[in-house]
């Protein structure tokens, strides 16, 4: 099996397959750690917001 995909060209497709495979998902999941922790400070933001207003009194 191995010696076929030496001959052929689609033993390195697929390895690009798999390098871009890789690169997506670390692009992807960098990008929803930063929205997640983006949105938490949005949050917290309008916690604080609505508290020094006096809309809320408790804890968010």
């Amino acid at each position: 099996m191995i010696k076929i995909f030496r001959k052929s060209e689609s033993g390195a497709t697929l390895v690009e397959y798999g390098v871009a495979l890789i690169m997506a998902i670390a692009v992807g999941g960098t990008a929803l750690i930063s929205l997640g922790n983006q949105t938490g400070a949005n949050m917290s933001a309008a916690c604080a917001t609505m508290q020094a207003g006096g809309v809320i009194s408790a804890n968010c």
